[in-house]
């Protein structure tokens, strides 16, 4: 498969080398992809990545992952065009988070939110909310003693959520459909409490489990 990844931070990195380790093709975008840190990814990363501008990642994936700073998420998907996600699935890892204080907090909630907004950016895509209740580090094989844990989804299309799941599975995950994009006013504000642990003890090594019996 062919993956474009919009976003050259710390999510995309690590999303675009673990696609790359699972044979697909990448292509990471940016604003600027002469970058002195998409050089040093590229490398390290393999034949099988590339670089370009958020329209040629875009245009060139099957498949897209929106892996941006929230502050940037809609110029972003401006930058790439929605015409060349249109009809594609797209993973939305972000999540709408306001650094005006320390720690962050939840820039849309209760009746909106990160997720729907992108969906509503990208009307003709289909957006799978998923990657944003965890850590980087943690985002492909995740290694824990209690086991895998859980990757929460959410988003409007059956199919689309087919796609990501067994994408997730090949990362090491268990996976937990929570329904319909709405459901990203719900696992947004759990990205929050990994985030306030990650605060309250300075490390990233925790994640989610749904406990079943």
């Amino acid at each position: 498969m062919k993956i474009g990844i919009l976003g050259t931070g710390d999510v995309g990195q690590v999303l675009g080398s673990g696609f790359v380790k699972l044979g697909h093709s990448v292509k990471m975008g940016s604003r600027n992809p002469n970058q002195e840190k998409i050089k040093a990814w590229l490398a390290k990363t393999g034949a099988n990545a590339s670089a370009g501008t958020f329209a040629e990642a875009a245009a060139f994936g099957d498949l897209a992952v929106l892996a941006t700073l929230w502050a940037g998420t809609e110029n972003a998907i401006r930058l790439a065009d929605p015409k060349n996600l249109a009809g594609k699935v797209v993973i939305d890892a972000t999540n709408p988070l306001d650094f005006s204080s320390m720690p962050p907090k939840l820039a849309v909630g209760h009746t909106d939110s990160g997720g729907e907004q992108v969906q509503r950016w990208l009307p003709n895509s289909h957006v799978v909310k998923a990657f944003n209740s965890v850590g980087s580090p943690h985002m492909v094989r995740p290694d824990f003693p209690g086991g895998p844990p859980d990757m929460f989804i959410c988003g409007n299309d059956t199919k689309a959520k087919e796609t990501v799941t067994d994408l997730l599975k090949a990362f090491g995950w268990s996976v937990v459909d929570i329904g319909g994009i709405e459901g990203s006013r719900y696992l947004e504000p759990l990205a929050m409490i990994w985030i306030l642990q990650f605060f309250r003890t300075r490390s990233g090594n925790h994640a989610f489990k749904l406990l079943r019996k």
